[in-house]
């Protein structure tokens, strides 16, 4: 029952993930492709699409609306100003890796959008990013998952516990980082 529904809802899963959040759904989806319920390409595939256009729409917000929303919201000026700066300093580098920058992820694209970069240059660098993210984040949750067989060796019967606290541990993460940002 958990395979099949694993392998149908799994990549559907792993896309809305990563269009909201990101790294801990495609951990855990690298991890179940190591199990042989998912194919890792289908995972890779579903987080690049998922984060690729998730981004895309940030930025297009940030784009239209991005400075109204920041000028009228003077404490969300104040805190993506560092974002700002890293922009302006670093922009290629910036566009390329903030999926792997933890606690900006999610912000930098509408900030990018709201800067006035043009999407000449988002866009393509936009897309070499999130394939670049999406294979290494999900090769990872695959060798993870191969790290966790062979410290388990032989324990199958430990894969719905393991699943479960994966997924229990990520949920836990996203709460605590949303109770955080209310919080700020």
């Amino acid at each position: 029952m958990l395979e099949e529904l694993v392998t149908s809802y799994g990549y559907i899963a792993i896309f809305i993930g990563t269009f909201l959040e990101g790294e801990t759904i495609l951990v855990i989806g690298g991890y179940l492709a190591h199990e042989g319920h998912l194919r890792l390409e289908g995972v890779i595939a579903a987080a690049f699409i998922g984060t690729l256009m998730g981004d895309q729409l940030f930025y297009f917000i940030g784009r239209k609306k991005g400075m109204s929303i920041l000028e009228n919201r003077p404490v969300w000026k104040a805190k993506s100003q560092y974002i700002m700066d890293l922009l302006h300093k670093h922009k290629v580098l910036l566009i390329l890796g903030f999926r792997f920058l933890y606690g900006i992820r999610n912000v930098t694209p509408f900030l990018i959008g709201a800067s006035g970069i043009p999407p000449k240059v988002f866009i393509p660098l936009n897309f070499i990013g999130a394939l670049v993210w999406a294979i290494s984040v999900g090769a990872l949750g695959y060798i993870l998952g191969n790290a966790i067989e062979l410290f388990l060796d032989k324990a199958k019967h430990y894969q719905i516990i393991i699943i479960l606290s994966l997924i229990a541990i990520g949920t836990a993460m996203w709460l605590w980082r949303s109770f955080r940002k209310k919080e700020k």
